[in-house]
């Protein structure tokens, strides 16, 4: 199957067999509804969410499967529940011939979007207080 290229989520999605097109559209619903705030884009020729412009998800459709990426911090914390699926570091991919984990994928996008609001409320270090622990080395 050739690599899609589209300028919109919609278009790539569109650009695949009608059975993966209503897999990826399943995914991309579990995404809004879980993460509303999020932003679509292409990134690295895929469908890719950001929340408050750091990375949230990306996914994509494969011959035999959709891969889906959620950062490495998202996955091992899914380990166990995504133990049956074939991995990589930061991805999973959930194969055409099953039915898709719908609970896990909101769960895990839940998860990255929980975590990244917790980064985004630390307080950022300011440059004094670098300076501070920089001198007293």
């Amino acid at each position: 199957m050739k690599k899609p290229t589209a300028e919109t989520v919609d278009q790539y999605i569109k650009q695949f067999p009608v059975e993966i097109q209503r897999r990826l559209e399943s995914i991309k619903a579990c995404i809004c509804k879980a993460a509303p705030a999020a932003i679509e884009s292409i990134s690295y020729g895929m469908p890719a969410y950001k929340l408050n412009g750091k990375p949230l998800v990306y996914f994509a459709g494969y011959e035999h499967h959709i891969g889906f990426y959620g950062t490495p911090f998202t996955h091992t914390a899914f380990a166990k529940q995504l133990a049956k699926f074939k991995q990589g570091k930061g991805s999973v991919q959930f194969p055409h011939t099953q039915k898709l984990p719908i609970s896990l994928i909101k769960a895990m996008i839940k998860f990255r979007a929980s975590a990244l609001a917790k980064n985004i409320a630390q307080p950022k270090r300011n440059a004094a207080s670098k300076a501070k622990k920089i001198s007293k080395k």
